[in-house]
């Protein structure tokens, strides 16, 4: 089932372009990496995505049922909200205020929701615990459980292991991919890291220079973008 589609889609701010022409489909539980330097348009995608900025022209979809309301988003984070003042608990329930409207009181059967999540991502320990205190990796899956409050199929992620340490990065891909594999939540994750990319991605939006690719991680291996930035490493 196709979640999300691009329709020639240009995106940018005011009159400046960043990236012309984009057609893309997104299918449930794939896992695709958005690839690309600085500037190349992958943040700015994903806020056209999220609904925060409008496509200079052209237009996307979601299916039917999904909205962007329904998508789980993992910022990259700021030193302000790794110092955010609240318990585990307390942050992960907060990933279901999109969805509550003027009802500002948690219900049971969300509670219930948020300490499962919470199970998921080996966090249930730190439920009483401050956010602040964490470790980084700690906080990451603080965040994918928030997220997973608010997703039903779709994860957007902004380099969520940057910051990390080795084993920490390692762990927090795996948890991601067991989403991906477990619940076939669909997932988009933008990256600097393409031996990640290759390890766990079975497509691949790599985004250069008002240009971009967009396939199989087997048909991205033969694509000139991925020999020109490969002979650049």
């Amino acid at each position: 089932m196709t979640l999300l589609t691009c329709n020639d889609m240009t995106i940018g701010y005011e009159d400046q372009i960043v990236l012309s022409h984009l057609n893309f489909a997104v299918e449930e539980g794939d896992y695709i990496s958005i690839l690309g330097e600085n500037g190349s348009g992958k943040s700015t995608l994903i806020k056209t995505l999220l609904g925060l900025t409008r496509p200079l022209s052209g237009n996307f979809s979601f299916a039917k049922g999904l909205s962007q309301k329904d998508i789980g988003y993992l910022p990259q984070q700021t030193i302000t909200q790794r110092d955010f003042p609240a318990s585990v608990f307390e942050i992960v329930l907060s990933g279901f205020l999109g969805k509550k409207g003027w009802h500002p009181f948690y219900t049971k059967r969300e509670k219930e929701i948020a300490l499962s999540h919470m199970k998921e991502m080996h966090i249930e320990a730190l439920s009483k615990k401050n956010y602040r205190n964490l470790s980084g990796g700690q906080q990451q899956r603080v965040l994918l459980a928030r997220a997973l409050c608010a997703a039903d199929r779709l994860f957007v992620l902004d380099e969520p292991v940057t910051g990390l340490d080795p084993a920490a990065q390692s762990e927090l891909y795996d948890l991601i991919l067991h989403l991906n594999r477990k619940y076939h939540m669909t997932i988009l994750m933008i990256s600097h890291d393409i031996a990640a990319a290759a390890r766990y991605s079975n497509k691949i939006l790599h985004l250069e220079d008002n240009t971009y690719f967009y396939g199989t991680l087997t048909e991205y291996k033969t694509s000139d973008l991925y020999q020109n930035w490969k002979g650049e490493m």
